[in-house]
């Protein structure tokens, strides 16, 4: 299997690599130069939700025709960017340490400004549910995902303007997101300054950071924030060890790789903090993951209630949720699997992923930072993991 995966990696990374690691994304729909030349539709909210959702639903691929270009997108650039500092560690090649140099400079350039430190958004408008963020819009997830992959790249790289930006971005996170409190004093995160929303995952990959860059600065204040928020998150898990995707009235769906998200967040801050009070949320929680979203035959389902669609984001953080967790090895057969179905019937002749299985069709658009920066982390992610059996580093 370790061999077939390797030759799937390298078709997707010629892919990745020959475009530039620039592409489009499901929600880019309102980068469209002619969605904006219609003011009296672009400024209502209504129409930004349905072009937006048209956009990612469409099987055929719409946006050359709609004006909407392919960009670098930070959280993609910063999936690649881990993906090539585990490159570097498992086979030190000066085009991998090139590839950090470039990914690390970029993320950099991209950063938003006139926030408390370091932070970045998506390359595009993005109206949800529960809020409308304009084009690099600072939020909880990008900018963790940034600032973990320039610590992964500091670990190569040594270069301390990498841990100082990562640092950084703890101040944006502390210091400008809102937070909803409990009655004990716990707390979580809202996703971006503009918002209140409280969405679980999102406030773990905060706290996650702030116990990473802890690690290193061992100042208090983050750490003691970090767990607060953890605290909170862990109080709201279900009994049978699920989490709802937030606290809206319309986030209580339960999903496959969100809940992969808050296991692999809450095992990263006992890594980092040495906390192990939060084990038997991470026992019940995986043992819900693993028996709950994956079929015999490997797909992994999207909802803890239904199959479809096949989001490629399932099955790229199933691996990565067992390998950051250290339980490759026990998990060894499930991983292959879910990973073999993917490869079958997820990956074009031309080397990239598709977005979607759905029941009666797929969507094959080539999305850069949902599909092929995930599957390239992930597989990235096995290929380290299963050659040199470093359970939780």
């Amino acid at each position: 299997m370790y061999n077939r995966i390797q030759d799937s990696f390298t078709d997707l990374q010629a892919y990745c690599d020959a475009r530039g690691y620039k592409g489009y994304d499901p929600y880019d729909g309102l980068s469209s130069s002619f969605f904006r030349a219609l003011p009296f539709i672009s400024k209502n909210r209504t129409a930004r939700l349905i072009w937006i959702q048209g956009f990612k639903k469409l099987p055929i691929n719409l946006r050359p025709f709609f004006g909407i270009k392919e960009e670098y997108n930070p959280k993609a650039l910063a999936l690649f960017l881990s993906s090539y500092v585990l490159l570097f560690r498992k086979n030190q090649l000066e085009d991998y340490k090139e590839k950090i140099v470039f990914f690390s400079e970029k993320l950099l350039d991209l950063s938003s400004k006139g926030y408390s430190g370091k932070c970045w958004g998506y390359n595009f408008d993005w109206e949800s549910r529960a809020f409308f963020l304009p084009k690099y819009t600072p939020t909880i997830v990008v900018s963790s995902y940034v600032a973990n992959a320039l610590l992964d790249a500091y670990e190569i790289l040594s270069d301390e303007k990498l841990l100082k930006a990562a640092r950084s971005t703890c101040d944006f996170i502390l210091k400008d997101l809102n937070r909803k409190y409990d009655d004990k004093g716990n707390f979580i995160f809202s996703y971006s300054k503009f918002d209140n929303s409280a969405v679980y995952n999102a406030s773990l990959l905060g706290s996650r950071l702030l116990s990473r860059v802890y690690s290193l600065t061992r100042e208090s204040i983050l750490l003691e924030e970090a767990k607060k928020s953890v605290v909170y998150v862990s109080a709201a898990q279900k009994t049978d060890g699920s989490w709802t995707y937030g606290e809206l009235p319309f986030h209580q769906w339960i999903d496959n790789f969100h809940t992969g998200f808050n296991l692999e967040c809450i095992s990263d801050f006992a890594k980092y903090s040495g906390d192990r009070s939060f084990d038997n949320n991470i026992t019940i929680g995986f043992n819900y993951y693993t028996k709950t979203f994956f079929t015999a035959e490997g797909i992994a389902k999207y909802y803890n209630n239904t199959t479809y669609p096949v989001d490629i984001h399932a099955p790229a953080q199933l691996i990565i949720t067992v390998c950051k967790l250290g339980r490759l090895s026990e998990c060894k057969k499930l991983a292959d699997t879910v990973l073999n179905w993917t490869v079958n019937h997820m990956q074009s002749e031309k080397g990239y992923f598709y977005f979607q299985v759905r029941k009666h069709s797929v969507i094959k658009i080539p999305y850069m930072r949902w599909s092929q920066a995930w599957i390239f982390y992930a597989m990235s992610t096995y290929l380290f993991y299963a050659e040199n059996d470093e359970p939780g580093k």
